[in-house]
């Protein structure tokens, strides 16, 4: 256990290094800053509650889409203008869309997170989307769908297995929509989304690095306090339905090997810090001792034998829809049987639910998770992401803080019995990929 007492060690240090504050502004606007002063260096997000998760049957991929307008210009500033600005102030600029969430990020020399603010506070308000521009940008996007998703089997995999896990859920949509959908989508769609849900009281700043909150949240006031909040739109709940057997498909794809993604049901991190998380805990230290090393289970059991060339275990830990699969993804070598693979996966869940885990694998899962989560808090973006992130699924930030004292806790009782609860047939989705020539 030495191993862990130096990570926490480490991290405890850092913690006495960053501090966090929290501001709101009178249009609902909330600012978070995390203060850290190792490096004259700011990372500043602007992260919007709307993701693929808020989008309607015909018009999937939207949220993506108007990512990409973003950057197409406003009242004040030409198409390409903002990326060409933060670049000749020596900054680093980029974007992503979640199921959850759309996040709009700069890296920059610490005298420059004014002009961050400047900058996001005019397209906030004052996009401009023009049908040309958006007819040049759905191109990009429905390329980027085909070398992303239709011409990789693992995207394509991926994209069929969350189509059959979820019957009514919105994450059964791909992120970057369907194919037909960006086809027929109109620069008025993206327009709308924008008037919907870009708003200062659907969106959260976080800034992590050498600053004074105070400074940054009088910046705030400046250039986002008059910005008037919206009426959202009302969100419905959206529930799965319970899975009441196992969904079995193939899926013919080209590619050169065959691949399998098999996946159950399991419960997420609660979102009230006051309840009991063991059972997120123990998934999250289950998917350690199957996957992610050279002497984890799986790896072991199907990557040394020469049956499969890769295959990881995966727990989505977190969620904004409250559903969510613990998931398991095979490329296997050529000769090796499918059925075999699946049954090699179930057996080492029922060894584990079972007889546990060892100790030797508990040290070592605990040591892997708990060295990752201190390298990620050693970078401002990710410290300033883990915030973000949290905090637009709908969970305290503050939940960070005790997430190595919670892995920590975890027994082999408490693996064992995850594994006996949540790995039933009964919650199975399995997508068997048979390759085809790539030579058609």
């Amino acid at each position: 256990m030495r191993i862990l007492s130096t990570f926490i060690g480490i991290f405890l240090s850092f913690t006495i290094l960053a501090s966090t504050n929290e501001y709101k502004l009178d249009n609902g606007l909330r600012l978070i800053v995390n203060e850290d002063h190792r490096a004259p260096v700011v990372v500043s997000q602007v992260w919007y509650q709307a993701g693929s998760i808020d989008e309607v049957n015909g018009k999937t991929g939207v949220a993506h889409v108007l990512e990409h307008m973003m950057f197409k210009g406003t009242k004040t500033s030409k198409p390409g203008e903002f990326s060409e600005i933060i670049a000749r102030s020596g900054g680093r600029e980029n974007a992503f869309t979640g199921t959850d969430y759309t996040c709009y990020f700069q890296t920059m020399e610490k005298s420059n997170i004014e002009l961050s603010f400047k900058m996001e506070s005019d397209r906030m308000q004052n996009l401009v989307i023009t049908e040309e521009e958006f007819k040049k940008e759905i191109k990009v996007v429905m390329e980027e769908r085909r070398w992303r998703t239709e011409d990789k089997p693992e995207g394509i995999l991926n994209e069929t297995f969350n189509a059959l896990a979820f019957k009514a859920h919105p994450y059964s949509r791909p992120i970057v929509g369907w194919m037909n959908d960006l086809e027929s989508m109109t620069y008025e769609d993206a327009l709308e989304w924008y008037q919907n849900w870009y708003a200062p009281n659907n969106a959260i700043i976080v800034v992590s690095g050498d600053v004074s909150p105070q400074e940054v949240f009088q910046l705030a006031q400046k250039y986002f306090g008059s910005i008037p909040q919206k009426k959202l739109p009302q969100r419905k709940p959206q529930l799965e339905p319970s899975q009441k057997g196992t969904i079995r498909a193939e899926l013919k794809a080209q590619g050169r090997l065959p691949m399998i993604q098999m996946g159950y049901k399991v419960p997420l991190l609660n979102k009230d810090p006051m309840k009991t998380n063991t059972e997120a805990y123990a998934l999250e230290v289950l998917a350690g001792v199957l996957s992610g090393t050279s002497t984890s289970r799986i790896q072991k059991k199907l990557i040394q034998s020469g049956k499969a060339l890769s295959a990881y275990a995966n727990y989505p830990m977190l969620s904004r829809g409250d559903v969510g699969t613990f998931e398991f993804v095979v490329t296997l070598n050529q000769g090796s049987d499918p059925a075999d693979i699946e049954q090699n996966i179930k057996q080492e869940i029922q060894n584990i639910a079972k007889e546990g885990v060892t100790q030797e694998e508990l040290n070592r899962v605990k040591a892997n998770v708990i060295a990752g989560d201190v390298y990620e808090k050693d970078s401002m973006f990710y410290q300033a992401m883990i915030i973000g992130q949290l905090e637009t699924m709908g969970y305290p930030y503050e939940m960070k803080d005790g997430y190595i004292a919670n892995i920590e806790k975890i027994t082999s009782d408490d693996v064992k019995k995850a594994a006996q609860t949540f790995f039933s047939d009964e919650g199975l989705t399995i997508v068997h990929l048979v390759p085809e020539s790539t030579d058609k």
